[in-house]
């Protein structure tokens, strides 16, 4: 009950929750490196201590789904980014708690999973990067995206697994091989075409910008043409629909656009490239409609604007968690 909570309790917390929380803000804001992983794995091996950090994770995670509820609408993921190789060197392996936590529970989505952690390429939060195939394709990974090759039976086409986030793929047509992407238990098909893929949720979206591809999931397929989409989940696979893809990659010119979008999805979508999480938490004010249109260099201003716009009210607390009400 309310009345149970106590008004400061962070005086309640003993030293060992205190540093465990400290822990859990110094990963949520997305700068340790391997020193700090170091000192991590040296720090949760002391009796008791893994504990009182998955107490830690625990608490954080509690404000997610609570949020959610508020806003009416679920949280997607979001990873902040740790290096691959210190993780995979054991750094994090300090016990079974901790590394429950920090790699297959994440709190809030804050940092990556395991499998994202076991990508051969990968982005941080607002990171964007350029990657060429070995048979000459080229893959732009947005914000949040792992990515990893995988070997082609036949060697007649490049196979990759989007493990999560969003990636724009070119095609090399001269070469005559073609590019299989996989992705959520279904797979998308390209010899001659530049498509964008996005997987979050266990939805995967694919958006046709020039020439043909095949989605396949099940042994239901579809193809597209240019400025069509077709969406995918476990529940099936949609219709193709026709959109506009100058929005579906302004993010490739680094803008993001919004029109007439709910802002509990624009904050979903502005999240994706910033560490920590913004949370809505006023379902009515999660319903406004919101239009605009800004850098992504510049997503960190986007709360103020809200402010300005909606009269929305700002609390920011550690880790980079902003809550809008």
């Amino acid at each position: 009950m309310a009345g149970d909570i106590p008004e400061h309790p962070a005086v309640f917390l003993t030293r060992i929750d205190r540093e465990a929380h400290d822990w859990v803000v110094r990963f949520a804001v997305g700068n340790a490196g391997p020193a700090d992983l170091d000192a991590f794995k040296e720090w949760s091996a002391q009796a008791g201590y893994a504990e009182a950090f998955a107490r830690a994770c625990r608490l954080w995670e509690a404000v997610g789904p609570a949020a959610e509820h508020m806003a009416g609408a679920p949280a997607p993921e979001r990873k902040v980014y740790i290096g691959r190789r210190a993780f995979m060197g054991g750094a994090l392996a300090a016990s079974a708690a901790a590394t429950a936590y920090v790699g297959a529970l994440p709190p809030l989505g804050l940092w990556p999973s395991l499998s994202e952690l076991a990508a051969d390429y990968r982005t941080a939060p607002g990171e964007q990067r350029s990657i060429v195939l070995a048979g000459g394709s080229s893959i732009e990974l947005n914000t949040r995206t792992s990515i990893a090759l995988k070997a082609s039976s036949d060697g007649d086409a490049e196979r990759i697994e989007l493990l999560g986030g969003e990636a724009a793929i070119v095609t090399r047509p001269d070469l005559r091989r073609a590019v299989e992407v996989i992705a959520g238990g279904g797979r998308v098909t390209a010899t001659d075409a530049v498509f964008n893929m996005r997987y979050e949720r266990d939805t995967v979206c694919t958006t046709c910008v020039v020439g043909a591809v095949e989605v396949a999931i099940g042994k239901r397929s579809v193809n597209l043409r240019p400025r069509t989409q077709v969406i995918y989940s476990g529940s099936g696979l949609g219709a193709a629909t026709t959109v506009d893809v100058g929005v579906v990659t302004a993010w490739k010119d680094g803008i993001l656009v919004f029109r007439s979008t709910p802002l509990a999805d624009a904050v979903a979508e502005i999240n994706r490239y910033r560490s920590g999480r913004i949370i809505v938490t006023n379902t009515a004010l999660g319903r406004r409609l919101f239009n605009a249109r800004f850098p992504i260099a510049n997503v960190d201003g986007v709360v103020a604007q809200i402010q300005q716009v909606f009269g929305a009210s700002v609390t920011s607390l550690p880790g980079g968690i902003v809550l809008l009400g």
